[in-house]
């Protein structure tokens, strides 16, 4: 009998010596770890105190002696458990928020505080004795309500820890699989005991997970010298996979989909685990109301589509999965391209229109009307081209001031905008003056719309704080045709030409080029 129990206080021992072993060590190397080493020691400590309070339970000769000692146990017992399960989930990449450290860990410390105080309630041991066959230092125990809960506790957080271990096992690279091996042994191993203690097929008295920790130290101290685990740790798919910031859906060789990551599920609400197997144009439907802009079965290399949903505009990049040479299925990275739409949509606009009018500026003209002559020219059309300027502007912004000047601007661009056909060209080529570009139209249509725009620009003053103000344009018509060789450049000069014309004869009228216009300027 006294052989057997020195055996059983030789392997607990042994267990505290490994764990301090390993907590010196790892003190000592912190500098060199990164930040999971915080945690692996705690968990190393707190076993450590467990294994030393019961290698001296083992040598008590008196009940308060194992009741003292049993209270130095639940120091560390009931915390390296979670300790253990929030060190995997570390190593395994998940983010341990404080909320999360404090909820796992509220059980332990209601353990710890439960178990000292149980002469007062008795829920965590009905009956606490000294075994009555064997004696000291064995003990005969009736377990309480919150024993039970505490056992079911601490059973699943090893437990959980495990199954996170053997869920990465096939998608970790051999590389690591010697740290993951190390960190599944140390897991099964007290599992392994305390399900034996809970069936009873332990010794009377003895608690042997502290007898096993010793191995999984061993694997623990090897894995650290030799394969460097708190300093290499692989980084999970599944991490990679759900921290991307661009959408992931992932297609099987028949189109159905298999799997989605958060940043999917954040685009997409309606998407959850329900989809998974299902046809993914049933899917994209679904989601969108729509069909999905690709024919699926005709991809045969890398794709790039670009596709509006809703407020949103995604970049789609399909490719298809290889695997063995044979075509595995389909990877759709959506990528969010809203913002940056945005900005190129605003720095186009401000590119190409006029800030204080909003319509076309001269550059954006000059780069339209030269591709719509090309097609006038082609067609064998007519091109039209009015020019005009408002008369006396500068006595307006003299008289008024610079604001009101540009309120007038404002004011001509809009009485014209809302004249004009959607096939005209309408511009602020520059200070007071606009020009109109109109495919199609004669000489004499183009002078009849002149006079149009002259009339309602005339019949409507702008009217600003009980001030009314008088505009009116003086306007210069110029027309080209197909069989004629004329740049735009030239147009606006004979445009520009008719309008000086209308100048000098009074303004507020419509003048058009002719080649005797010409020689009475000259």
């Amino acid at each position: 009998m006294v052989s057997t129990l020195e055996a059983y206080v030789t392997l607990v021992c042994t267990s505290v010596v490994l764990n301090l072993s390993i907590l010196v060590y790892t003190y000592w190397k912190r500098h060199h770890y990164t930040n999971i080493a915080k945690l692996f020691m705690w968990n190393t400590l707190t076993s450590m105190i467990y294994c030393f309070g019961y290698a001296f339970s083992l040598t008590s000769t008196s009940l308060e002696q194992l009741r003292f000692w049993n209270i130095v146990q639940y120091v560390g017992m009931p915390f390296f458990p979670p300790l253990g399960l929030m060190f995997v989930m570390h190593y395994l990449g998940y983010k341990l928020t404080r909320k999360r450290i404090i909820a796992l860990l509220i059980i332990p410390c209601l353990t710890f505080l439960i178990n000292v105080t149980n002469e007062s309630h008795h829920t965590f041991y009905r009956i606490y004795d000294i075994h009555s066959v064997l004696g000291a230092p064995y003990s005969e125990i009736e377990y309480g309500v919150w024993f039970v809960v505490h056992n079911i506790y601490i059973f699943s957080c090893m437990l959980a820890a495990l199954l996170l271990l053997l869920s990465r096992w096939k998608e970790t690279v051999s590389t690591y699989k010697p740290q993951l091996f190390a960190l599944i042994c140390g897991q099964l191993l007290p599992i392994v005991a305390a399900f034996l203690l809970f069936i009873g097929l332990t010794p009377d008295g003895i608690d042997p997970v502290p007898m096993v920790i010793w191995f999984s130290s061993v694997l623990y101290l090897w894995s650290i010298t030799s394969s460097r685990m708190l300093s290499i740790m692989p980084v999970a798919k599944e991490t990679i996979f759900n921290s991307m910031n661009d959408g992931v859906i992932v297609l099987n060789d028949s189109y159905q989909l298999i799997e989605y990551n958060h940043a999917c599920k954040n685009m997409f609400t309606a998407l959850d685990r329900s989809t998974l197997g299902q046809p993914f144009d049933h899917v994209w439907y679904m989601l969108t109301d729509q069909s999905f802009p690709v024919q699926l079965d005709t991809i045969s290399d890398n794709l790039n589509v670009t596709i509006h949903q809703a407020n949103y505009i995604y970049q789609l990049r399909i490719s298809m999965l290889q695997q063995s040479n044979n075509n595995s299925g389909l990877l759709i990275i959506f990528t969010d391209i809203t913002e940056l739409h945005t900005l190129q949509q605003k720095l186009e606009h401000q590119a190409y229109y006029d800030e204080l009018t909003q319509i076309y500026n001269r550059r954006a003209f000059f780069q339209q009307s030269e591709q719509d002559l090309m097609k006038v020219k082609g067609n064998l059309s007519s091109y039209t081209l009015i020019l005009f300027d408002i008369d006396f502007f500068k006595k307006v912004n003299d008289t008024f001031g610079h604001q009101a000047g540009d309120q007038i601007l404002v004011h001509v661009a809009q009485i014209c905008k809302a004249e004009l056909g959607e096939d005209m060209l309408f511009a602020r080529y520059g200070g007071e003056e606009f020009v109109l570009a109109i495919a199609g139209y004669t000489l004499v249509e183009g002078e009849n719309f002149a006079n149009h725009l002259r009339f309602c620009i005339e019949q409507n003053p702008l009217v600003e704080n009980k001030r009314v103000v008088s505009v009116t344009c003086s306007f210069g018509v110029s027309v080209t045709t197909g069989v004629m060789d004329e740049s735009i450049y030239q147009l606006i000069q004979k445009a520009d030409e008719a309008l000086y014309a209308a100048k000098r004869s009074g303004r507020n009228q419509v003048k058009v080029f002719t080649e005797e216009l010409t020689n009475d300027i000259y």
